[in-house]
C-alpha cells in the first residue's frame, strides 16, 4: 500500500511519520509545494518542534517515510491520499472573519481529479466545515475519466506539545464515510491502517457529517472550559478568591473533572478560535442565531482575558509603563511547541507597545524573526521590541516580568537572583496572580510553584 499526504505542516508531518513507524509495510510520502519546508523535513532540523518527533522521523525516514515536492507523481501512485492543507478563517467576502477558507481544499481536489490515474481513497485530515466532503466528491466526480473515488473524514485530535504521545496512544481515532458498500470498504481500509497500533475499540466509525462536525465540537468544548475558568479568574480577583483553589475544588467533582480548569492569559493555537468561529458561521448559516451567539461568547471572553492581562500590568505599575522595561517570557501559544499562531503573547506585546513600554521577549524555541514579524508585521521594526537569547540577560533591569507561556524552564529560574537586578518595586505576572517579588523573596518562590 502507498499513502500520500498533501500538506507537510503540523498535522500531516507528525501523523504520517507515526503511520510510517507503526506500519512499516506501508510506503508513506508527505508532499508539499513548499520546497523549503520539504528540505527541512529531510534535514536534521525539522520545521516544527514536538517532543519526540525527531526520533520518530529519523527511525522511518528513508525506509518507508519520504518527503517530496513531487505532488503529481505521488498522487498518481498512491492508494490513499490524505489532505492536510491549511483551512484558515476567511479574510474576505462572504463569511469574513468566521467561515473557513476552503480554497486550498478545492485546489487539491481539482488536482487529484485532473491527475489521478485510477481509483483512490481521499481522506480529509484538515479541519473542515460540515458538508465539505460533499464539495470534494462533486469536484472528483466531475472528472471525465470515469474514475471512482471514496471520500472519508478522519479529523486529527492532536494537542501541540504532546502530539507524538497523542499519536502513539490516542483517546480515539475517528473515521467517517458513506454508508454504502464502497464507503464501508474504504472505511475498513483506513481502519486497518490505524489498527497496526491502535486498539480496535478506540477506532470509531461514523457517517461523514458526524465526523466532520465532531472535530469542531471537540475544540469548541475545550475552549469553552478555558474561557469559563478565565471568566471566573476575573471574579476571583474582584472578590479576593483564589482561582487556582476554585478550579481545584470544582475539578474534584467527577461530573466536571480537573482538565482545562487552569486560568491563563487565554487560549491560542491554530484550532480553537478558528474552529469556534467556523461553528458560529455554520449556526448562522443554518438559521440558529442563538446557538451562534452562545459559541461566539467563548471567543469574546478569550479576547477579554488577553486584554485584561495587559491592562493588569499597566495598572499595577502605577498606571503607566511608558519607557519601562517589561519582559515577556514565552511567545509560543503553549509550552513544548514552536507554534505561535493566535498566541496570547502577540496581543500582550502589542498592547504593551501601544503603551510605549520597552518589551523584551524570550522564548526557548521561537526564533527572533518570527517573534518580531508576528507582533509587528512582516518587514516592520520597532526599537521598543527586542528579542533576548538568554533569560537572565532579558530580565536584568526589568520593571516587571510576564510569564505568558509556561515553559518548564521558567519554573526553575532563580527569581531571587533576577529580583536583585530589578528596579523596586518589581512584579511578576503569571496569568493568574500578580506576585510582588519583594514579598516572594521572603516567603519563598516554591510556595507559588515557581523559581528556586
Amino acid at each position: 500500500m502507498k499513502i500520500c499526504c498533501i500538506g507537510a505542516g503540523y498535522v500531516g508531518g507528525p501523523t504520517m511519520a507515526m503511520i510510517a513507524l507503526k506500519a512499516p509495510s506501508i510506503q508513506v510520502t508527505v508532499v508539499d509545494m513548499n520546497a523549503t519546508r520539504i528540505a527541512a523535513w529531510n534535514s536534521d532540523t525539522l520545521p516544527i518542534y514536538e517532543p519526540g518527533l525527531d526520533d520518530v522521523v529519523k527511525q522511518a525516514r528513508g525506509k518507508n517515510l519520504f518527503f517530496s515536492t513531487d505532488v503529481v507523481g505521488n498522487i498518481q501512485s498512491a492508494d490513499i491520499i490524505f489532505v492536510a492543507v491549511n483551512t484558515p478563517t476567511k479574510t474576505y467576502g462572504v463569511g469574513t472573519g468566521l467561515a473557513a477558507d476552503l480554497r486550498y481544499i478545492e485546489s487539491v481536489a481539482r488536482m487529484i481529479a485532473e491527475v489521478a490515474g485510477g481509483p483512490k481513497i481521499i481522506v480529509e485530515k484538515s479541519t473542515v466545515p460540515v458538508k465539505t466532503a460533499e464539495t470534494i466528491k462533486e469536484i472528483l466526480s466531475a472528472n471525465t475519466k470515469g474514475i471512482k473515488f471514496a471520500v472519508l473524514s478522519n479529523p486529527e485530535f492532536l494537542a501541540e506539545g504532546t502530539a507524538v504521545a497523542d499519536l502513539i496512544n490516542p483517546d480515539r481515532v475517528l473515521i467517517g464515510g458513506e454508508r454504502t458498500p464502497e464507503g464501508e470498504a474504504a472505511i475498513k481500509t483506513l481502519v486497518d491502517v490505524y489498527a497496526n497500533w491502535v486498539p480496535r475499540e478506540r477506532i470509531i466509525t461514523t457517517n461523514l457529517w458526524s465526523s466532520e462536525l465532531s472535530k469542531l465540537v471537540a475544540n469548541a468544548f475545550l475552549a469553552q472550559r478555558i474561557s469559563s475558568i478565565n471568566s471566573i479568574s476575573a471574579l476571583c480577583e474582584a472578590t479576593g478568591a483564589d482561582v487556582d483553589e476554585v478550579g481545584n475544588a470544582i475539578g474534584k467533582d467527577s461530573r466536571i473533572g480537573p482538565k482545562f480548569l487552569k486560568s491563563s492569559v487565554g487560549f491560542g493555537g491554530s484550532c480553537f478560535q478558528k474552529d469556534i468561529l467556523n461553528l458560529v458561521y455554520l449556526c448562522q448559516s443554518f438559521g440558529l442565531p442563538e446557538v451562534a451567539a452562545y459559541w461566539e461568547s467563548v471567543v469574546l471572553m478569550n479576547d477579554y482575558q488577553k486584554k485584561r492581562f495587559a491592562n493588569k500590568i499597566v495598572r499595577t505599575l502605577f498606571n503607566t509603563v511608558a519607557d519601562k522595561k517589561i519582559v515577556v517570557l514565552g511567545f509560543a501559544f503553549k509550552k513544548d511547541t514552536n507554534d505561535t499562531r493566535e498566541s496570547a503573547a502577540i496581543n500582550v506585546c502589542r498592547d504593551l507597545l501601544t503603551e510605549h513600554a520597552n518589551v523584551v521577549v524570550y522564548d526557548p524555541k521561537v526564533p527572533a524573526h518570527e517573534i518580531i514579524s508576528d507582533t509587528l508585521g512582516k518587514g516592520v521594526t520597532n526599537a521598543r521590541l527586542t528579542v533576548a537569547t538568554n533569560v537572565y540577560e532579558a530580565c536584568k533591569g526589568a520593571h516587571a516580568i510576564a510569564v505568558v507561556t509556561e515553559w518548564d524552564e521558567f519554573k526553575t529560574l532563580d527569581f531571587a537572583k533576577i529580583y536583585a537586578g530589578m528596579p523596586k518595586p518589581a512584579f511578576i505576572f503569571d496569568g493568574r496572580n500578580i506576585l510582588d517579588l519583594a514579598k516572594l523573596t521572603a516567603i519563598g518562590f516554591r510556595a507559588f510553584g515557581i523559581g528556586k
